[in-house]
């Protein structure tokens, strides 16, 4: 028989009622070949009810012995992802010896072959189910267990995990843990390059593949870590429970981070092998800050199950970007969340898919795909309004408290609830109920009367979407803007509590009428908002001259959201952006402006006057490179820009130019990256041909220059190009995970229509065999990035139609769809729009 890899909430709470009291020695031997390694598992533990049967995961192509309290068990009893033990008696002890598979998808353990000096490196990533691809376990959160790993490897290479190293050589043992759930169990292994630091008594460690030794800022990085444990110390007042703290570079990583207790992996992308802007090393503080707060929330004190995944890393989300702002040098931090998370909520609060904040989560499955915007950075805004709403010395108190009555337990919302009640005196049952259970996203805007340059009468109205017709509370702010001396500044501020579809304003009644008014301001609402026609005006000429960055934040924010609501047309937003963004002092925002810019050009105007707005923006992108501060992060952001934009003649000149060395702009580093920026732009354009990618492969014959070159060999605008990529990503089950989404990356571009138009069809004809024959991240990967968005149509549309109704689609990919879909009715909107203000 085959079982199927999935555990359901019931499956889980029932395995909970029956076995605890956990421990596991497991030894790894990692010398059996390139294929599989051996995995000899033994797992102690109790049983409330004699007699009753259960079972363990374990996914592995070979299972060698299974014992059960010293008798045999028969290998009929594992189906391919459980072993089912019966007769348990009160105390047992299973023993079971495997082969498990390395994996190159990013889950379980991972094994990569540097193309540099062809070493392997391995690393697992078991969130929220895959320990059991390396050990057999009860793989779900509230099975607590104590943890003893060995594992044995070849001589020269580093063994790390989530315990200080009682030994090392060819045979490694390791502390037992601290309590902790399987899923942030943790093994790294390989000839990893590594710098070491201490922080009282806590030992450091960074690790980084060999190759990419010299681009590793330890000294940073450590500053940033240092940091953040003397600041999550002494604001949870409760200190770090693992011992040691190492943080791990990985190739091929799924994700940005993952917070295994005391082995912290990370993406490769934040070593930093080009320039990079002040935005971009912000980001990687934040995710160190992250995954740091993980240590406390989510692995001294764990969820329960999934369904409070979102409080998870929500927390971790809310506390990383405290942390930026109190205990490093991103003080701006709040102006980054404004405008990149919070845009990110909004966007993923519209779809169709959307869902409260405690998300039902009835199996993992489920969980897959509510890793999203919801989760992180909804929750994040939200946790910001609860801070307020109950105080900030009353929610440190909370979570103190919290900390010390669940240490190395698991809890439910109620807990984290119950304890900031406590200390606040507030009733947040209302709060639970109006903010984490209902959906959608809230509007509000400014609505007034004026005589004689005076408001008599202001109120903010609220609304909420029809399928989501819940109008929340909301603490708000109002500004009004005056022109002074060049710049927009703040002349009054009121804050008040917009409660319904209209909440009166009483204090700005015979106020005289600002150039801009600005509701939200502060951000202290999770709420989209409008911008009245005299603002919104003002706005085209002078939004980057507002002073404050965060009322600035939230102005091109509000234009964004206009823009995909179909309120503002594509060429507006084009303008209003190119008018201002030279004037912008936040790169982290500049950076957004000028992806949103591009899209605006591209996917969302009318395509008519595609080539037009393009054009536009590239003159003004190489216009701006060329008179920013040399060597700034703005040149770099405005190089980016215009490289992506390069499509007429003199500016593809320009690119090539820069390309080959023949001409160069005072500080602008053509480095490893921007080539390869200007490789995959020239190929998309049909620019590059086979001897351009592979010199240019030659010159960085890294796994990520290998990425790059595939990259660009499947944007090339050619029949060919398209049907290579398109076999490679379907056909070719060898594939890397990551080398399949570089292909994928490269296959949709936005203005190939009718080469991509025929692959909409298959695209949904490969669905099913995607979900029945490839492990979960490969297929929802395929159904994310090959939905033909590209191809935004009635027809499209009709055909994700059929395909709902007509077959048995499983819910994670079913959501997907959605999703696609909806961004296709969206851009058909927004082309409408533009297409009316010709």
């Amino acid at each position: 028989m085959r079982g199927t890899n999935n555990l359901t909430r019931d499956e889980a709470r029932r395995r909970s009622e029956l076995v605890g009291d956990l421990q596991y020695d497991v030894a790894l031997d990692l010398t059996s070949g390139a294929e599989t390694f051996v995995s000899d598992t033994t797992i102690r533990f109790a049983c409330r009810e004699a007699g009753v049967s259960t079972f363990v995961d374990l996914v592995a192509p070979r299972v060698r012995t299974i014992e059960l309290n010293g008798a045999a068990v028969a290998a009929d009893r594992f189906d391919g992802a459980r072993i089912h033990l019966d007769g348990l008696e009160a105390t047992n002890e299973l023993h079971v010896v495997a082969d498990c598979a390395y994996e190159n998808t990013g889950v379980g353990l991972h094994r990569f072959v540097d193309p540099v000096d062809g070493e392997a490196y391995l690393y697992s990533q078991f969130e929220s189910f895959d320990a059991h691809r390396v050990y057999p376990c009860f793989d779900q959160p509230d099975l607590k267990a104590t943890f003893s790993f060995a594992v044995t490897a070849p001589e020269g290479w580093e063994v790390v995990s989530n315990a200080p190293a009682l030994a090392s050589g060819a045979q490694w043992r390791f502390a037992t843990t601290a309590i902790m759930p399987a899923y942030i169990t943790a093994f790294v292994a390989g000839p990893y390059h590594s710098v070491r630091d201490r922080h009282g008594e806590i030992e450091l460690g960074l690790f980084c593949r060999r190759s990419l030794a010299r681009y590793l800022d330890a000294e940073e990085i450590f500053e940033l870590t240092k940091a953040g444990l003397e600041f999550f110390t002494k604001t949870f007042d409760y200190p770090y429970v693992f011992g040691k703290y190492d943080q791990l570079f990985v190739p091929e990583f799924n994700a940005g981070a993952m917070e295994n207790a005391g082995c912290v992996t990370f993406s490769e992308r934040y070593v930093f092998r080009s320039k990079v802007t002040a935005a971009e090393r912000e980001r990687r503080a934040e995710t160190i800050l992250h995954e740091m707060a993980h240590m406390w929330f989510g692995d001294l004190v764990t969820m329960r199950w999934w369904d409070d995944l979102w409080l998870n890393e929500s927390f971790a989300s809310y506390m990383s970007m405290v942390a930026l702002v109190d205990a490093t040098r991103f003080r701006n931090a709040w102006t980054t969340f404004a405008n990149a998370w919070k845009t990110w909520a909004y966007r993923q609060d519209q779809l169709p898919s959307t869902h409260p904040i405690v998300a039902d989560a009835p199996d993992i499955d489920t969980v897959k795909v509510n890793f999203d915007g919801i989760t992180y950075a909804k929750g994040a805004s939200v946790l910001r309004q609860l801070v307020a709403w109950v105080g900030e010395d009353e929610f440190a108190t909370g979570v103190r408290s919290y900390f010390r009555r669940h240490e190395f337990g698991n809890t439910e919302l109620g807990d984290f609830l119950g304890a900031l009640e406590q200390s606040s005196g507030r009733d947040l049952q209302s709060w639970s109920a109006e903010w984490l259970e209902k959906a959608g996203v809230n509007t509000l805007r400014a609505s007034f009367d004026t005589s004689d340059g005076l408001f008599t009468s202001f109120s903010v109205d609220q609304e909420a979407p029809a399928t989501w017709p819940t109008l929340r509370s909301h603490r708000v702010g109002v500004g009004l803007y005056d022109l002074e001396g060049g710049s927009l500044v703040r002349r009054e501020h009121v804050e008040l509590d917009a409660v319904g579809a209209r909440t009166a304003v009483p204090a700005l009644v015979g106020t005289r009428v600002p150039e801009l008014v600005l509701v939200n301001d502060g951000d202290l609402a999770y709420a989209k908002i409008r911008l009245d026609d005299r603002s919104l005006a003002t706005l085209v000429d002078h939004l980057g001259q507002i002073d404050d960055p965060l009322a600035r934040s939230l102005c091109w924010s509000a234009a964004w959201d206009m823009l995909r609501d179909a309120e503002l047309p594509a060429r507006r937003y084009l303008g209003l952006v190119l008018n201002n963004a030279t004037d912008e002092s936040e790169v982290s925002v500049v950076q957004s402006l000028l992806r949103q810019a591009s899209a605006a050009a591209v996917v969302f105007g009318d395509p008519r006057h595609r080539d037009t707005a393009r054009g536009e923006f590239a003159r003004a992108a190489e216009a701006a490179l060329r008179t920013v501060e040399p060597a700034s992060d703005y040149q770099l952001a405005w190089a980016r820009a215009f490289v992506g934009a390069a499509r007429e003649p003199d500016a593809v000149a320009v690119v090539r130019a820069l390309l080959d060395g023949t001409s160069s702009i005072e500080g602008l580093a053509v480095d490893t990256d921007l080539r390869w920026h200007m490789v995959v732009a020239l190929a998309s354009a049909g620019l590059a041909d086979d001897a351009l990618i592979d010199a240019e492969a030659q010159r960085d014959p890294t796994d990520e220059g290998l990425r790059h070159a595939t990259t660009a060999r499947a944007a090339r605008p050619t029949e060919a190009a398209k049907a290579a990529a398109w076999a490679a990503i379907v056909d070719d089950h060898s594939l890397p995970l990551a080398t399949m989404e570089a292909t994928m990356a490269g296959f949709q571009q936005p203005d190939q229509e009718a080469l991509l138009a025929p692959y909409a069809a298959r695209f949904f004809d490969a669905l099913a065999a995607m979900w029945q024959q490839r492990v979960p991240e490969v297929a929802l990967s395929f159904a994310e990035a090959m939905y033909p968005v590209c191809v935004p149509s009635d027809d499209v549309v009709a055909m994700t139609d059929r395909h709902l109704g007509s077959a048995d689609v499983a819910p994670p990919i079913h959501r997907l769809l959605l999703e696609g879909k909806d961004q296709v009715e969206r851009v058909l909107r927004t082309r409408a729009r533009d297409a009316a203000d010709s």
